[in-house]
């Protein structure tokens, strides 16, 4: 599968060396690009003229969707506003602390569990589970990393590139299980179409796809599947209330939820699921879901 032998050259050439081959190609305009690094993840040339599949679509929104309100969804404090202001107070993790520098946080002020992370990219967070017992050293590390970097210029999702980078500690959020249970909204045209379920725990890695009616779909977007079906949260439909409240207005979005009790947490807002950059297995569902994703409506937002 190609995306597992994306996975295998990570491994090899470690992320510090991808991550320079992304920056040395920062003299390319955004179309070309997108043209190149589309090439190399998916295998086949991008159609930007006449985009037709959802990988596609999704690099053309890339392009031509640039609605301001994006950068304050995809920016993790601008977007408990937002969440507010759709669904209610209550809907994000509790926020103890906003920091410019890693140099800046006390830790003291902070409780035995709390989540760390930085608030203009993906991916870049420190969970404690015991303060006594945290790697303030690879924690410093990871988060002035990221604070350095500038997500944009990996995947050219421009809604990145004008966040103010910082670091903020949330709640640590616990729904009993091993690992807590991410549940991922996909939503088209503002409406939920299948939910990813990620349960990953060290005896059963993987991943779950259901439709609305919570029944496993006919394809994969990674190589592995969870081979047990995750029971259906209580409050399903009113999670999926809320992603449609939050999507409305966008052409896709990704919204992420976690149910702890009978509170509904939203963890993220993302805009192009792993950059867009999508392998499906089958094939052909890539094409199936782009004949959903409607674009004429878009125009040109840049």
């Amino acid at each position: 599968m190609r995306n597992e032998a994306i996975h295998r050259i990570k491994r090899i050439l470690g992320k510090n060396v991808i991550s320079a081959f992304y920056r040395s190609l920062g003299f390319l305009s955004d179309d070309r690009y997108l043209r190149l690094i589309y090439r190399l993840r998916m295998g086949k040339r991008l159609d930007l003229e006449n985009p037709q599949s959802f990988t596609e679509k999704l690099q053309w929104l890339k392009l031509h969707d640039h609605n301001p309100e994006y950068t304050r969804m995809a920016d993790k404090l601008g977007m408990r506003d937002f969440v507010r202001e759709r669904i209610g107070e209550g809907h994000t993790a509790a926020l103890l602390g906003v920091w410019d520098c890693f140099s800046e946080i006390d830790f003291d002020a902070l409780p035995e569990r709390f989540v760390l992370k930085t608030t203009h990219d993906s991916g870049s967070y420190v969970i404690c589970r015991n303060k006594s017992e945290l790697d303030i050293p690879h924690a410093r590390k990871k988060l002035e990393r990221s604070l350095g970097r500038n997500y944009y210029r990996t995947t050219r999702e421009w809604q990145y590139k004008n966040i103010r980078p910082r670091i903020i500690a949330e709640q640590y959020l616990d729904d009993g299980n091993e690992c807590l249970t991410d549940y991922k909204f996909f939503c088209i045209n503002g409406k939920p179409h299948f939910m990813y379920v990620e349960q990953e725990t060290a005896h059963n890695p993987g991943q779950t796809i259901v439709d609305m009616d919570f029944k496993v779909v006919p394809f994969l977007m990674e190589d592995r599947r969870n081979e047990v079906m995750p029971k259906k949260p209580l409050l399903f439909d009113r999670m999926r209330e809320y992603a449609e409240k939050l999507a409305e207005g966008t052409p896709f979005l990704r919204v992420d939820m976690y149910c702890i009790g009978e509170t509904i947490y939203i963890g993220e807002l993302t805009f192009y699921h792993y950059g867009g950059f999508i392998p499906f297995n089958p094939a052909e569902w890539d094409y199936k879901l782009g004949q959903e994703l409607d674009i004429e409506s878009i125009g040109s937002r840049v």
